[in-house]
């Protein structure tokens, strides 16, 4: 198992996630998100319109999940 935290995900807080793959990982990062979309967090809505604003950009979106998929694989194991 490897923990990311939201932060690390692009996301607002601290709140860590664990999982065995990046696929999972990114997953509960997701789900924490549309949490936070239908609690209105401002700063989680902020986050939300960067990611959005990046994803404008196939290539950007692409170079970014890479490099977060490079991060989680390069984690040590918990």
């Amino acid at each position: 198992m490897k923990k990311m935290t939201c932060n690390q995900l692009g996301g607002a807080c601290k709140m860590e996630f664990e999982a065995n793959t990046f696929e999972e990982i990114a997953e509960l990062s997701k789900q924490h998100g549309m949490e936070m979309f239908q609690q209105k967090d401002a700063p989680h809505l902020k986050a939300m319109n960067e990611m959005q604003a990046l994803m404008q950009s196939p290539e950007a979106m692409t170079n970014w999940f890479n490099d977060k998929r490079k991060e989680f694989d390069a984690l040590p194991n918990s």
